[in-house]
């Protein structure tokens, strides 16, 4: 088992690391002074009931579930609806705990939830996805999506405990590991060049859930969100790195309508792609770095190329909700773009135009065999 200590400005709390987690839940809420009356555990349908009972078991408190279709089309202000009216019908208060079973799109909700009923609950996030436990259970992000973007409505707030337990991740498919690995090689792009080469080194293994190189990837991706956001928790300057390739990724998704086709960790893998070729037309990005960057996508899925998913009538609509992302504060769209691995830049602005070019050229390009 290894443990992070998050220490923000708003909270400090713990992420647990480990196999066999959940068999000791009970244990680790004593120790992490999670000690409410009543929990509202908001579980992903997907997860299996073996898992459930084994929690239920080990918890043993007055515990409520609702399960929840976990789906981008799902995290709206209904299911919040839904999740608050819960909380008020059973009289929960300020003590009271929200717990979130699922990936990250559980862990959005769920938060959010927990963060403006009655100003705050605690809250405890259990991310089963690799996505979610090297990402989106750290930092305090909490989000939905309107017809307009995505995470375009939510708050910060900090959780009071993250449990990661790998046992939840063998019950995932092939593609949703992939998924995960395109944040933990964002992570190791924009901070350490140390870890992207251990990632290029063991991608078999990582992949194939071996340990200890999942233990440790995990660990060591938690451990570089972990710095970033103790040091920028509102995201009014360095944190704004951990969005590389995330403006294109998110209009990629948003384009498709959230569908199968693309899903998130995919659609950073791609925007990671379209980011690193667009510093590379800027004479931003070291050509060298550059092809370490492109063969590793390569490897992992050799069919991550614009041109699979979109035609050039579908530019204008990426183009929209590129506009529509948090970042941009003026006409110009604001990109995380890179100058060398381990070398990010925050703010770049270019014009609507430029950015609309650029896609038509990628789209009618060819992928390139590199070696």
């Amino acid at each position: 088992m290894k443990k992070i200590l998050v220490k923000t400005k708003s909270k400090k709390y713990p992420i647990i690391i480990g196999s066999k987690l959940i068999k000791n839940i009970n244990k680790i809420f004593k120790k992490n002074f999670i000690n409410s009356s009543k929990y509202l555990m908001i579980v992903d349908s997907k997860i299996t009931t073996k898992f459930l009972n084994i929690f239920r078991k080990s918890l043993n408190k007055n515990i409520i579930i609702y399960k929840f279709q976990s789906n981008e089309k799902n995290k709206n202000f209904k299911s919040v609806d839904n999740i608050l009216n819960i909380l008020q019908k059973k009289n929960f208060n300020r003590n009271d705990c929200i717990i979130a079973i699922g990936g990250g799109i559980v862990g959005d909700v769920s938060s959010f939830a927990a963060s403006i009923f009655k100003r705050g609950l605690y809250f405890v996030n259990i991310p089963t996805t690799l996505l979610a436990q090297v990402d989106s259970s750290i930092g305090g992000k909490t989000g939905i999506n309107t017809k307009f973007g995505k995470n375009l409505i939510g708050t910060f707030y900090q959780p009071n405990l993250v449990i990661s337990d790998t046992d939840f991740l063998k019950t995932l498919p092939k593609r949703e590991i992939l998924c995960g690995y395109g944040e933990i090689l964002k992570h190791a792009i924009i901070k350490n060049k140390k870890l992207f080469i251990y990632l290029s080194k063991n991608l078999k293994n990582i992949i194939n859930l071996k340990n200890p190189y999942i233990e440790k990837i995990i660990y060591q991706s938690c451990l570089i969100k972990k710095q970033i956001v103790e040091k920028d928790e509102n995201e009014k300057g360095l944190r704004k790195l951990l969005n590389f390739g995330h403006t294109f990724g998110h209009a990629y998704e948003a384009t498709l309508g959230y569908s199968k086709k693309l899903n998130h960790g995919e659609a950073v893998i791609l925007g990671i792609k379209s980011a690193s070729e667009f510093s590379l037309k800027k004479n931003l990005l070291v050509y060298k770095d550059y092809l370490l960057i492109i063969n590793h996508i390569k490897k992992l899925n050799k069919f991550l190329n614009i041109s699979n998913f979109f035609k050039k009538r579908d530019v204008a609509k990426i183009i929209y909700f590129m506009k529509s992302d948090k970042k941009n504060i003026s006409k110009k769209i604001n990109l995380i773009l890179i100058k060398s691995i381990e070398n990010v830049e925050i703010k770049k602005f270019y014009k609507i135009n430029e950015i609309k070019k650029f896609l038509n050229n990628q789209i009618n390009s060819i992928w390139i065999e590199w070696i």
